[in-house]
């Protein structure tokens, strides 16, 4: 047993030979648990929460003994946030923000463009007009030179550590995030970079991306044939590599500038021979610049599967690159021309790496990047702050020690005094509150000890584990200090509670006394009129009904204290849920009548003798009590007999019903529209609603409500025309209606109220083709209404929101599934129609209960169209889920991409090896929305996954699967 439970069993052991009555004081306390030892140090490893008087780990171990200063305070030192001599400023990672600050410290590096965007005109007004920039506003880069301008200027001369790059990111429109492809983050930014610096006067900063970044290299045809040589020059920015099936860089920039062979085909159409000859074409590096950019293409397209795919190949590069074997040769060739690269001192080997930078070493290693006046000023002002920011939070720290140093004495002091001693006042503190004291990362709060009341205002005996017994020195102390209360002394402890709960342990102990003779005395026969009626229920749990009665008023007091706890809830609803739960509890209600006296199923109820029944009354008083010779209710056995003749009644009806349309029960020999019959030139229309509620009180007559009347006004507009088409009621409207034969119809009116005839004509006579066949009907079709009722429809189809559609994976091109079965259906399994009855309106439909909601159902909201949607139709597209499909909640605004997103999460199916379709459609444009793809409610959609990708292991090629990013769509890179 654990030992707060022994605890409590020890406090209370008193009250077996205890009666309420004789409680004195002494039984009191140790109802309080007064008498415990307090627990020692080293001796209790944690806290006794059952003994009030254990002040042992509550958090005093923090404070006993020596201290370092440091322990009072958590906050860093601010130096380690201050830039180390000849260090470099580093940037904040604002989540996925890896690629552009590789970039930004890439760029800041290279002199020539730092001093070139240092040249550029500001648009600040003030800076422009010399009067600088108020100091009571932040300076706002309006520009994109502007935001790396002050970036530079900071990471040259800041004094920080590191700083935050986030005004340049949002400037950029870029998602925090969002991983982005680093490749296409550096072409878009120096395409945007030149752009805007082309607009410049001064050509040093008009031409600097072009100096720094940009290259030339020729594409050269030579003619087989007559060896005229073709050149086409070309600049670029960066060098495309292909990685696939080499070691080292130097092997792939071989491959770059390797010689083609025009063959075939592909011959070359030479000019001078001016006819097509067999030639060889290659690429010729005619310069270099400055920084040169290689991209190294780690995502291929793979042919097979029509996605790109990423190549794990390890690839081996120096620090220092030869690049002039690769260049144009304008002299004879020699041999120290032909000789291989240079593999350079600090070879490196990476898996990773999609893109190196060098840097030409001829560069001016003398030359320095001015700061303007302006951009200075705004640097030693962010210094300023900076430095103040580490004053105040050194005085920070300072503080804290102090408080720390004073806190400890005071603890060091008090916990000495803490433990109440035998024979010396005290008083009780709650011990949340002595731990809060005790921590050092907040001041305490005052005291509060308004939750441990009970409800007669003081000590309540269950909240005696949450509370500590303390000295009064000590108590006084607090309350002076801290404040709060109520306080809580020996008048605090509770007399009234401890008696209440002294009787009901003793009632507790008593009732396994009085289960045996119960027991016993439910085994005497009862004769004549002696005994009581009991419910056979209350029987079977009278035991459990008392123990938890018990128990109810044991915790009345934790239920009246809401006042004063804080939980308080409102009187009547208290009450209400009181009754309620007292409704469901009663002793021997389940032998009584809905109108208050005993009911007429003695199968539910038995005679107990007398002596039992006043064991019972005992922990029941308020039980409701039946002699033997009680008669039973009149009024329900008048009810029987009249149920006995319903249920008859029911049952000669259905009878009748079902032998006048056997045919329409058991859905045989059904007229079609489609194949118009012969031996009749009209029929009658019906809803398919009321066929299905005629056929289920049919079979169940005894279950089911009779059906009385044929509502066919639902199947009307509001002017009374019929809202279906001959075509549409041999297609999407046949599961609405059901065709009557006139035989039938005279039995219908017979036995049911038809509030509208709704007829079907056949026009010529059977000598003609069916194709030719003309009707008509009664009432007329109204165009308008159905015309309407048609947009509407499609309206919905284009607008949903939160509709279920279902996606079905195929496996070997094949669809595994059962064409859908409509919702009205009719089985004739009656097993089948119990399941159906059984569930809750919306438990029929395979998405229900699903974690963000079960889709529901477009309806029509036009006004003049509200007729349709009456009870009498239900419209049967409910798709039934199968094997190998699932349900999702989509929208017709979403766009198939996000589609493809719920796909993945659902089939574990990256977005680019998903190939969808719907009704033979591929669908296979990303930017779509669902509605415009003729995606609606309840459609099926077929996903064909592409298959894995072979095991390229044995050639060091590991192919991974890449997810889709989401590109820079959107962004201030393609804004121009």
């Amino acid at each position: 047993m654990a030992p707060r439970l022994q605890l409590e069993k020890a406090a209370w052991r008193w009250t077996e030979s205890v009666p309420p009555e004789e409680v004195t004081q002494e039984h009191i306390e140790a109802a309080y648990r007064i008498g415990l030892e307090p627990c020692q140090r080293g001796v209790c490893r944690r806290n006794c929460r059952g003994n009030p008087n254990c002040l042992v780990g509550i958090g005093e171990h923090v404070w006993l003994g020596e201290i370092d200063e440091n322990s009072f305070h958590n906050i860093d030192d601010p130096n380690s946030e201050r830039r180390k001599k000849n260090a470099f400023v580093g940037l904040t990672n604002l989540g996925a923000t890896c690629y552009v600050n590789t970039f930004l410290q890439m760029w800041f590096l290279n002199l020539e463009l730092r001093q070139a965007l240092y040249l550029c005109p500001s648009t600040c007004s003030e800076y422009v007009t010399g009067q600088g920039i108020p100091k009571d506003r932040d300076y706002e880069p309006q520009t994109i030179c502007e935001h790396l301008q002050y970036l530079f200027a900071l990471l040259q001369n800041s004094n920080r550590r590191y700083i935050d790059p986030s005004g340049f990111v949002k400037a950029l429109g870029l998602d925090t995030g969002q991983q982005q492809d680093a490749q296409e983050f550096s072409k878009l930014f120096m395409s945007l970079l030149e752009d805007t610096l082309s607009k410049q006067k001064n050509p040093d900063v008009r031409n600097i991306v072009q100096k720094q970044f940009c290259g030339e290299y020729a594409y050269v045809t030579v003619c087989n044939q007559c060896g005229r040589e073709s050149k086409l020059i070309s600049k670029f920015y960066e060098l495309e590599l292909n990685i696939q099936g080499h070691k080292q860089l130097t092997d792939c920039i071989t491959e770059f500038l390797k010689e083609e062979k025009l063959e075939g085909d592909n011959r070359y159409f030479c000019e001078t021979c001016q006819s097509k000859q067999n030639a060889t074409r290659k690429i010729r590096l005619l310069s270099l610049p400055c920084t040169l950019n290689l991209q190294l293409m780690r995502f291929v397209f793979d042919r097979q599967t029509g996605h790109k795919k990423k190549l794990n190949t390890y690839i081996g590069f120096s620090e220092l690159l030869d690049m002039e074997p690769f260049m144009e040769q304008k002299a004879e060739p020699s041999k120290s021309q032909t000789r291989k690269p240079k593999c350079g001192k600090g070879t490196h080997c990476s898996r990773n790496a999609y893109m190196l930078v060098y840097r030409l070493q001829t560069r001016e290693k003398s030359l320095t990047a001015e700061i303007p006046t302006f951009l200075q000023e705004l640097v030693e002002r962010d210094n300023c702050k900076f430095e103040e920011w580490c004053n105040e939070m050194a005085d920070m720290r300072k503080q804290s020690v102090v408080r720390g140093k004073i806190k400890h004495e005071e603890v060091k002091e008090l916990y000495q005094r803490l433990p109440a001693e035998a024979g010396c006042p005290y008083e009780f503190v709650s011990l949340e509150w002595l731990q809060k004291w005790l921590d050092e990362s907040a001041p305490p709060k005052p005291i509060d000890n308004t939750a441990c009341l009970c409800s007669h205002g003081k000590l309540h005996p269950d909240k005696i584990s949450i509370m500590k017994r303390i000295s009064e020195y000590v108590a006084d102390y607090f309350y002076r200090r801290y404040g709060g209360g109520p306080r809580l002394n020996v008048k605090a402890l509770c007399k009234d509670c401890v008696v209440e709960r002294c009787r009901i342990l003793r009632l507790k102990n008593q009732l396994n006394e009085d289960y045996k003779t119960v027991t016993n005395l439910l085994k005497i026969t009862v004769k004549g009129n002696d005994g009581f009626w009991v419910g056979k229920s209350s029987l079977r749990s009278w035991r459990q009904l008392a123990l938890e009665q018990l128990n109810e008023q044991d915790d009345d007091a934790d239920q009246n204290n809401g006042k004063m706890n804080g939980d308080a809830q409102n009187k009547d609803e208290s009450n209400e849920e009181k009754r309620e739960e007292e409704e469901e509890l009663n002793f021997n209600e389940d032998l009584v009548c809905p109108h208050g006296d005993l009911c007429i199923s003695e199968n539910e109820r038995r005679v107990v003798s007398k002596e039992a029944w006043k064991k019972l009354k005992q922990y029941f008083p308020k039980a409701p009590e039946f002699p033997n010779s009680k008669e039973c209710c009149s009024q329900c056995k008048i009810l029987e007999r009249e149920g006995e003749e319903n249920e008859a009644l029911h049952k000669m009806m259905a009878s009748e019903q079902k032998t006048a349309l056997q045919n329409l029960f058991q859905d045989k020999s059904r007229p079609c529209l489609g194949s118009w019959p012969q031996e009749t030139d009209e029929l009658y229309i019906v809803s398919q609603f009321f066929v299905e509620e005629w056929r289920k009180f049919v079979r169940r007559p005894t279950r089911c409500s009779p059906v009385s009347s044929v509502g066919n006004s639902a199947l009307l507009c509001p002017h009374g025309g019929l809202m279906f088409t001959f075509a549409s009621m041999t297609k999407e409207d046949s599961k609405l209606i059901a065709l009557i034969w006139p035989s039938e119809w005279e039995a219908i009116q017979k036995l049911f109220v038809v509030d509208h005839v709704i007829k079907i004509l056949r026009m010529q006579t059977a000598e003609t083709s069916p194709e030719s066949t003309l009707f008509d009907s009664e009432p007329k079709l109204c165009p308008e209404c159905r015309e309407g009722l048609l947009c509407q429809q499609q309206r919905d189809l284009r607008e949903y929101t939160q509709a279920t559609i279902y996606v079905h994976k195929v496996v070997d091109n094949k669809k595994v599934m059962k064409e859908a079965a409509p919702e009205l259906n009719v089985s004739s399994s009656e097993a089948e129609e119990e399941r159906e009855e059984a569930k809750p309106e919306g438990e029929q439909d395979p998405d229900f209960n699903q974690t963000n909601g079960g889709a529901k159902r477009q309806k029509i909201s036009h006004q003049n169209y509200i007729v349709y949607q009456k009870q009498g139709i239900r419209r049967s597209t409910r798709h039934r889920k199968v094997r190998g499909e699932k349900a999702l909640l989509v929208s017709a605004n979403q766009t198939l991409k996000e589609l493809k997103i719920q796909i993945m999460h659902a089939f574990s199916v990256a977005p680019f090896d998903q190939n969808l379709s719907i009704d033979g459609k591929i669908l296979n444009d990303d930017t779509a929305t669902l509605g415009a793809l003729g995606v609606i409610p309840e459609s099926v959609i077929l996903l064909k996954a592409d298959e894995p990708i072979a095991d390229y292991a044995a050639m060091d090629d590991v192919m991974q699967v890449c997810m889709p990013e989401e590109g820079f769509k959107g962004t201030g890179l393609l804004g121009h």
